[in-house]
C-alpha cells in the first residue's frame, strides 16, 4: 500500500514562492517515477510536473514551464515542486501522485499514475 501526503500549500500574494512536499510510504519510492498535478473545482485535472524515477529527467507543462522546479529526495522518499513567481492563476489543489517503475517520468496523463495524495490547496491573491 502506498501512502503519498502533500504539504506546503497555503495562502501567497502574486510574484510569491511556494514549496510544495510530498512524503511517501509503502514500495519502494526510489523505483518509480513521480508527478504533481492541480485542480481547480470544475475543471480538468492539469499536468504540472514530473520526475524520472533516478531525478535524471523532469518534465513540465507549458504554463509553468520556467517558473516551478520538481526535485526529489530518494533518501527521505520525498518529492518537492518549488513554485515561484506564483499567478493567481496557479491557484488551486496540488496532488502528487506515483507513476511507473523505472518510468522516464515524461507521461503527462493521469492514467499514467497509479497513486495519488489527498491534495494541498495553493490560493495566489492579486
Amino acid at each position: 500500500q502506498v501512502q503519498l501526503v502533500e504539504s506546503g500549500g497555503g495562502l501567497v500574494q502574486a510574484g510569491g514562492s511556494l514549496r510544495l512536499s510530498c512524503a511517501a510510504s509503502g514500495r519502494t519510492f526510489s523505483t518509480y517515477s513521480m508527478g504533481w498535478f492541480r485542480q481547480v473545482p470544475g475543471k480538468e485535472r492539469e499536468f504540472v510536473a514530473s520526475i524520472s524515477w533516478d531525478g535524471g529527467f523532469t518534465y513540465y507543462g507549458d504554463v509553468v514551464k520556467g517558473r516551478f522546479t520538481i526535485s526529489r529526495d530518494n533518501a527521505k522518499n520525498a518529492v518537492y515542486l518549488q513554485m515561484n513567481s506564483l499567478k493567481p492563476e496557479d491557484t488551486a489543489l496540488y496532488y502528487c501522485a506515483q507513476g511507473r517503475k523505472f518510468a522516464s517520468g515524461s507521461a503527462r496523463s493521469g492514467n499514467a499514475y497509479g497513486y495519488w495524495g489527498q491534495g494541498t490547496q495553493v490560493t495566489v491573491s492579486s
